[in-house]
């Protein structure tokens, strides 16, 4: 119980340190998949757009619209419909709360669910492939990279884990399998 605790609590002080909390002063932009994708869909990249648009983060977005999503809403106490709560948002759409319309790309829409930049940073000052051809250059501009599997593990967790109302065992290693993307070498 005492060890279960301290991971919950682990969990919530990662979220706190990488998500920002006002988002009104977050300083990149959300650009969406589509812009992502132009250049990570090529087999030089390891087609990193099909592997997420195949992966059921990209109809994250779709699943809040079904009557199932509703009823758990209605279940859970919630005033409104699934697509609309913010607590069902919260891990089925990429900047479902940014308020300030500046922060959203021409070309992004919440609608393509769990995206990109939800693991790798809101990307309006990284995208160019300027920018991307230098990793440093990426991260100072908002890229987010992740040092290890557990770090990956931690940022998927905060998601998929016991408060969810669909929760079921979460295998890392399984999961993990399926949208795996990384570029190949060589």
């Amino acid at each position: 119980m005492l060890k279960r605790f301290f991971i919950v609590i682990s969990l919530v002080v990662f979220a706190y340190l990488v998500m920002p909390t006002d988002l009104s002063a977050q300083q990149y932009g959300f650009e969406g998949t589509q812009v992502c994708g132009t250049c990570h869909k090529t087999e030089k990249q390891g087609q990193q757009l099909k592997i997420w648009s195949e992966s059921k983060h990209a109809s994250a977005y779709k699943t809040l619209m079904t009557e199932a999503a509703d009823k758990i809403a209605k279940e859970k106490g919630l005033a409104k419909k699934a697509v609309e709560s913010p607590e069902c948002l919260k891990c089925h759409a990429s900047g479902h709360d940014v308020a300030d319309a500046k922060l959203i790309g021409a070309k992004f829409k919440v609608e393509d669910g769990v995206q990109c930049e939800t693991c790798h940073g809101a990307g309006s000052a990284y995208k160019s492939l300027k920018v991307m051809k230098v990793r440093e250059d990426a991260i100072k501009n908002g890229l987010i990279v992740w040092k290890d599997k557990a770090e990956i593990e931690s940022k998927c967790k905060t998601c998929h884990n016991e408060q969810s109302p669909t929760f079921k065992e979460f295998k890392f290693e399984e999961m993990w399998a399926k949208i795996a993307h990384p570029v190949p070498k060589g």
